[in-house]
C-alpha cells in the first residue's frame, strides 16, 4: 500500500499489560487513489492545438486524418511518429516527445501554423511543405510534382471544402 494514502491510525484498544503479550492490531483508514485524468482523444487534442496556434479545427484534423488516419501510435516506413506523423528530427527541433500524443500533435499544429507563416498563408505550400518538406516546395516553387503529395494536398482541401472553411 502506498503510505501517502493513509490518512489515520485507530487505537486497537490495547492496555499496556495486554500489549505486553499479544500482538499489535493496527487499523489504518486508507484514501482512495487520485482518478486519472481522462485521456483526451486525437479529435479533442487537435482541436486544442488548433485554437492554441489560431487555426481552423478542421485543417488540423484534416492533416491528423491524412497523416495517421487518427492512430496515435502509427509509424510510417519513413520513420514519421504519432497523430501528427512528425519525423524524429523535426520533433527534436519542436522540443517534442512524438510517442506522446498531446506533444505530437501540439508541435505538429505548432509546425503546420509555422510552415503557413512562411509561406504567406498559403494553404497549398504549407500542406505541400508539411507532407514533402520544405526543400521540396521551395525547389519548385510551389506543390512539387509528387504524386503522393498532390494528392495529400488535394484530400486535405477537399475535407476542407466539405467543412466549409476553405471556399
Amino acid at each position: 500500500m502506498d503510505a501517502s494514502l493513509v490518512r489515520s491510525y485507530e487505537s486497537d484498544g490495547l492496555t499496556d499489560e495486554t500489549a505486553r503479550t499479544e500482538a499489535p492490531v493496527l487499523t489504518a483508514t486508507v484514501s482512495a487513489p487520485p482518478l486519472a485524468a481522462p485521456v483526451a482523444t486525437p479529435q479533442e487534442l487537435a482541436d486544442a492545438a488548433a485554437d492554441k496556434y489560431g487555426l481552423p479545427r478542421e485543417l488540423v484534423r484534416g492533416v491528423m486524418a491524412a497523416e495517421s488516419g487518427f492512430q496515435a501510435d502509427a509509424v510510417s516506413p519513413k520513420g514519421a511518429i504519432g497523430l501528427m506523423q512528425l519525423m524524429p528530427g523535426t520533433a527534436q527541433v519542436l522540443g517534442a516527445n512524438p510517442y506522446d500524443p498531446a506533444q505530437n500533435v501540439d508541435a505538429g499544429t505548432r509546425y503546420l501554423r509555422d510552415l503557413l507563416e512562411k509561406y504567406k498563408y498559403g494553404l497549398r505550400h504549407a500542406l505541400a511543405a508539411y507532407n514533402a518538406g520544405p526543400g521540396a516546395v521551395d525547389k519548385y516553387d510551389g506543390v512539387p510534382p509528387y504524386r503522393e503529395t498532390v494528392n495529400y494536398v488535394t484530400r486535405i482541401e477537399k475535407k476542407l471544402r466539405a467543412a466549409e472553411v476553405v471556399k
